[in-house]
């Protein structure tokens, strides 16, 4: 028995609880509105049907879609700064506080590489200025996807320790 074609209207509307409860999973962890992910996904689905049909796992394709817009979100949202007033009052590129965020990120990073075992390694790739997916930090260090949250949390917990001497002495 072949599977009867579902019309565009009928996957949009099989896909509108998903969709919404996804991307209000996603919305906080981004700073976007749940809406704003929607219409984003919607719009990067009605392009796929117009060129390539619809996915061949839907649900699944939706998933990864928000998970991809939230991704962009958090990145567009760090390139872009907010101009309040005169740009040259925000600090931001006060040479001070620039010298002391260098010093901070080079402390953050000295003392990751005197984890034990693979933690430098994952810490790395957590700090990694590409925002990676777990799938590719996992690819990376060559485990699997379900032991890098364990992980995560054992190595900053190690970090934590490490650094709460350093900074309780200044």
């Amino acid at each position: 028995m072949t599977p009867v074609p579902v019309t565009a209207y009928e996957l949009l509307v099989s896909l509108r609880p998903l969709l919404t409860a996804e991307a209000s999973a996603e919305a906080p962890g981004c700073g976007a509105e749940p809406g704003d992910l929607e219409q984003a996904v919607w719009l990067r689905l009605l392009e796929r049907l117009g060129t390539d049909g619809p996915p061949p796992d839907p649900p699944d394709w939706l998933r990864r879609a928000v998970r991809t817009e939230a991704r962009r979100t958090r990145r567009r949202a760090r390139r872009e700064t907010a101009l309040t007033g005169d740009p040259a009052d925000t600090g931001r590129h006060d040479p001070e506080r620039l010298v002391l965020a260098a010093a901070r990120r080079r402390a953050l990073r000295d003392a990751a590489l005197r984890l034990p075992g693979r933690c430098p390694r994952l810490i790395e790739a957590l700090l990694s200025p590409r925002d990676p997916t777990y799938r590719e930090i996992a690819g990376e260090l060559a485990i699997s996807q379900g032991s890098l949250g364990p992980e995560r949390s054992r190595c900053l917990g190690c970090l934590r320790r490490l650094l709460t001497p350093e900074i309780a002495g200044r």
